[in-house]
């Protein structure tokens, strides 16, 4: 086999507020994999200033892997087992070129069109007034589950925003999810989530700062809100603790999985185990892939028969993203069969 990568920016069509700041772009990194005449791609989707993997040996890695290609599958997976995003992108362009369809990883109900995945309408930090209109466009999109991104604009405006849904739509008409990327500080958590339970909140991801483990514990004790752990997954390091054991120790409620920053598809199969065994629930996100991620992330989700609404509503924040056979209807991501997924690799290696 033979491969390349090649960097590649995404822009936003509108910046995206998060408690770390606002975004205008992405860059992200794509993996092709030839064999003969057949073809398979990925997406290596490094987050910058989220990614354990943002490091500045990451290009190197890359070309670690360009360069041993054939090696194994274990042996690649444990050699880059620090690199979450290099293993998505792998695991991805691996099924990818086993496929009459490139675009095809895991054939489905849902890659047929007879069946779509229930996912979470999501609402960007931003004004009072930006984040009023999301919620009434989201809503007015037909979906039933909100989440909110929080933290960022003043805390008693986030609880009006709250207020305005709860004053129009009930628990039973529309969820509230809200997600704070850790911007609570240990002290203060308690007393915002037991005000953001006025609203019945569905759950709240990541309160605090990742790292904080006997606070969280604490607080996951204590909490009138199901807590979600996101941040706390990245960069886990079993040699401290295994993932059975952590959960174990915290007891969170859920746990949000994002395969590009939390092992691949193998390490959020390996976490979804635990999460099984400790009786603790889970959903999949997307980290803001292009199109080419996102649609092999789900295809992955479906096939774990899922029921909650996942956070996989990311495939239009950028203006020159990939077209693909992902479509969003009343609420759920749906997938059209007639449709391929437009990935010119051809011409962006030329460019490499």
């Amino acid at each position: 086999m033979k491969a390349h990568y090649f960097k590649y920016q995404l822009h936003f069509k509108q910046p995206a507020g998060t408690s770390r700041g606002v975004l205008y772009h992405k860059d992200t990194y794509f993996l092709v994999v030839t064999d003969g005449n057949r073809t398979g791609y990925g997406e290596c989707n490094l987050f910058k200033g989220l990614s354990a993997d943002d490091l500045p040996d990451y290009e190197a890695k890359l070309q670690w892997l360009i360069d041993h290609i054939d090696l194994p599958e274990n042996i690649i997976l444990k050699k880059l087992k620090q690199y979450s995003s290099i293993i998505f992108g792998y695991e991805q362009a691996m099924r990818s070129i086993k496929s009459p369809e490139p675009h095809l990883l895991y054939p489905s109900l849902f890659t047929d069109g007879q069946e779509n995945i229930p996912i979470n309408g999501l609402v960007w930090m931003g004004s009072k007034d930006f984040m009023f209109q999301q919620i009434k466009n989201k809503i007015e999109a037909g979906f039933k589950v909100i989440k909110l991104k929080i933290g960022a604009i003043d805390f008693e405006d986030e609880l009006d925003l709250l207020g305005y849904i709860r004053q129009h739509f009930s628990p039973d008409t529309i969820e509230i999810r809200v997600d704070a990327n850790g911007a609570f500080n240990s002290g203060e958590a308690l007393e915002k989530l037991k005000r953001l339970s006025d609203f019945e909140i569905h759950s709240i991801e990541q309160p605090i700062k990742q790292g904080q483990w006997e606070a969280l514990a604490q607080l996951c004790r204590t909490t009138p809100i199901d807590i979600a752990l996101d941040e706390e997954l990245i960069g886990f390091d079993e040699t401290v603790i295994s993932k059975n054991d952590f959960l174990n120790l915290i007891a969170p409620q859920y746990i949000i999985l994002k395969p590009a920053l939390h092992g691949g598809f193998s390490g959020a199969q390996s976490w979804i185990d635990a999460a099984t065994s400790q009786q603790t629930g889970w959903w999949i996100t997307s980290a803001l892939e292009s199109n080419v991620g996102l649609n092999a992330l789900a295809q992955f989700t479906y096939n774990l028969n899922v029921t909650l609404p996942q956070g996989l509503g990311t495939g239009g924040l950028f203006t020159n993203n990939f077209d693909s056979p992902l479509y969003i209807e009343n609420g759920r991501l749906c997938y059209n069969p007639n449709k391929k997924l437009d990935f010119n690799y051809q011409g962006f290696i030329s460019n490499f």
